[in-house]
């Protein structure tokens, strides 16, 4: 089983991109919590289908999710083979937060498929 969780200290860090770069090279579907978390509009969802299309991923036995949202941290991480955890200087997290930010205004981020904020 190979069941994986990517967690960093802030926005910006990179967990997407390692998240997807792992998923690639391990042959493992990529989970984005912000994709079952924020609905079309930047709407949040309610937290029980928040956790439940968290424990439908979780029911799998192989699997990569990435995000922070610490509340459902437990639920992943007492089912997570392998936590790994990001760390950049913040100014480096603010920076691509910002070039992000400016890069995709009103569009959802390639790397991150279909969904969250697209209406």
């Amino acid at each position: 089983m190979e069941r994986i969780m990517v967690i960093g200290v802030s926005a910006g860090v990179g967990k997407s991109t390692f998240a997807r770069r792992l998923g690639d090279n391990l042959d493992i579907e990529v989970h984005h919590l912000d994709l079952f978390y924020w609905r079309p509009g930047w709407v949040e969802a309610p937290l029980e289908d928040f956790i439940s299309a968290q424990k439908e991923v979780l029911s799998h036995d192989r699997w990569i999710m990435e995000g922070n949202y610490s509340n459902s941290f437990n639920l992943r991480s007492e089912l997570a083979d392998t936590i790994i955890y990001l760390e950049l200087p913040l100014r480096v997290c603010l920076y691509r937060v910002i070039k992000r930010w400016l890069s995709y205004l009103g569009k959802t981020r390639p790397d991150m498929g279909k969904g969250c904020n697209e209406n």
